[in-house]
């Protein structure tokens, strides 16, 4: 097993023109710690990265584990590919004691694939340490999950939905929890996993404890509501190196010259913005576009020069209210308008001037938080893409088209993780009354044409939930977890760096002495 570095899939015709580029630029907290080196690093870890076979740290791994080992809360961006897994689970070595058979690490995730991965690399790291590592995860029986947790998981990895039920039957506790990591931290959230973020928090320990983010981008909203989850979290910044549009992921997708709007609705559906602005060249286009998207299912408003102030006015007002979830707009949406929130931009075609393309992508990643432009381009306006890279020096991704088995594994993992979050909201009298329909379910799915009208209810369910607002932080002093308030939290200690004693030997870091609500 080899620890790789960053890859950016380009497309082979415009890797050539990215061989001149700059490293990845980081950005890193106030009061920096120096990086790490593996000699410099706590045996057990040493230990670890020798029979894994890693030979080296990658830039996320050094620059994050001097935080982590000194238990500083922190948020990491770093792209998938970029070794973000080792960076969270190689410090649990030293922060986990394996003679105690209680859950001492929480890592959580949007999908039950990545609570695989990320249990299968944990067991790599974890081999002749005496600690376990679970994922738990919807879709399946609680049977095994609960044999396991009842074991004793040191670490577990799971979706929040499935956390949460086995939270409130009981089956595991947080009592003893130390660490808190979200991976994909702004899809966890999102609007389908805040709500149970929240029940989540009421669970976790009222002592300190450490808490960290990694995510390939901290839209506004992520910033915001990180402060709910984290004690005074530094940000560390591994983004590449982009002119004009310095925080922005720019990605493209090659699609047919014919029927680009259903391979936009497929985008729309895999990346599940916030919100975006999806730009055409033309108001013809911009018409059929928001006419297509609102026939789909989604909510989408459109602007054009044709339209008054006041009913532009009254459009962005929808947009930044979350009353519509996309706005379609010409160029004349480019310039001026600053929308909080956008996580993503979206281009149904490239610009008829460079320029523009620059503009266009600067609506998303405003005031210091992350965004993604997107464009969709076909053979020949693919190379009208690779200008715009040469001139700005940006880095395009390529990213595949899903098909229709990934579009519907996306669908039917947000169905379960929404369906799942309405029952455990249902009360004892609801649930009686569900029960009744059990046999009725049982006997449409045996039949093709009955099994269409469960599909129908599954449908609508589906459609409002792409209607849903992005999740808000509570007003200045409610407190949502039903907790009593946040005892102050005492002067920070002083602590060690990395490198130090090994375990149970490390001084406690200095954000290790005060106390946080949850």
């Amino acid at each position: 097993m080899k620890n790789s570095k960053d890859d950016h899939p380009v497309g082979d015709e415009l890797k050539n023109d990215y061989a001149h580029q700059e490293p990845d630029k980081v950005v890193e907290p106030e009061e920096a710690l120096k990086e790490i080196a593996i000699e410099d690093l706590p045996n057990s870890i040493k230990k670890a990265l020798e029979k894994t076979g890693w030979d080296s740290l990658t830039p996320v791994q050094s620059k994050s584990l001097p935080y982590q080992l000194d238990r500083i809360d922190l948020m990491v961006q770093a792209r998938t590919g970029s070794g973000k897994t080792g960076a969270f689970v190689l410090p649990l070595l030293e922060k986990l004691d394996p003679s105690l058979n209680r859950t001492q690490a929480l890592i959580l995730v949007p999908t039950r694939e990545l609570a695989r991965q990320v249990e299968r690399e944990a067991e790599i790291i974890f081999e002749g340490s005496g600690l376990r590592v679970l994922s738990v995860y919807g879709g399946v029986g609680y049977g095994r999950q609960k044999e396991q947790l009842e074991k004793g998981a040191h670490m577990v990895v799971g979706t929040p939905g499935r956390i949460l039920d086995h939270l409130m039957r009981r089956t595991f506790s947080l009592n003893d929890l130390k660490t808190l990591i979200f991976d994909e931290a702004d899809r966890m959230l999102s609007i389908g996993f805040y709500p149970d973020m929240q029940q989540v928090k009421s669970y976790l320990p009222r002592r300190p404890i450490s808490a960290y983010m990694f995510s390939a981008t901290f839209p506004e909203h992520v910033l915001r509501l990180s402060k709910e989850f984290m004690y005074k979290p530094q940000l560390l910044s591994l983004s590449s190196k982009h002119v004009h549009v310095a925080e922005i992921e720019h990605a493209y997708y090659e699609v047919p010259a014919m029927g680009r709007e259903r391979q936009l609705m497929r985008v729309l559906e895999m990346e599940n913005p916030t919100s975006a602005i999806i730009f055409c060249n033309t108001k013809a286009n911009v018409n059929f576009v928001t006419a297509v998207l609102n026939n789909f299912g989604f909510n989408a408003g459109d602007l054009t020069s044709d339209l008054s102030q006041n009913k532009r006015e009254s459009i962005l007002g929808d947009l930044r209210s979350g009353k519509i979830k996309f706005l379609v707009a010409t160029d004349i949406a480019a310039r001026g308008i600053d929308v909080p929130d956008l996580s993503h931009v979206i281009l149904y075609e490239p610009p008829e001037e460079k320029e523009s393309y620059i503009h266009r992508a600067g609506r998303t990643g405003r005031a210091g938080s992350s965004g993604i432009a997107i464009s969709l381009v076909d053979v020949i306006q693919k190379l009208e893409l690779q200008r715009i890279a040469t001139t700005y020096s940006i880095n395009f991704d390529c990213r595949t088209l899903p098909d229709d088995k990934e579009i519907l594994k996306t669908i039917n993992e947000r169905l379960t993780t929404i369906l799942e979050a309405k029952y455990r909201s249902t009360t004892i009298l609801e649930k009686e009354r569900i029960n009744r329909y059990k046999e009725l379910v049982r006997q449409l799915a045996q039949d093709d044409e009955q099994c269409t009208l469960v599909g129908m209810l599954m449908d609508e369910l589906y459609q409002n939930s792409l209607h849903a607002r992005p999740p808000q932080p509570p007003s200045e002093g409610q407190d949502t977890s039903g907790n009593r308030p946040r005892p102050a939290k005492r002067p920070p200690q002083s602590g060690n760096r990395p490198g130090g004693p090994g375990k149970g030997g490390r001084p406690q870091g200095r954000n290790s002495g005060g106390n946080r609500r949850y």
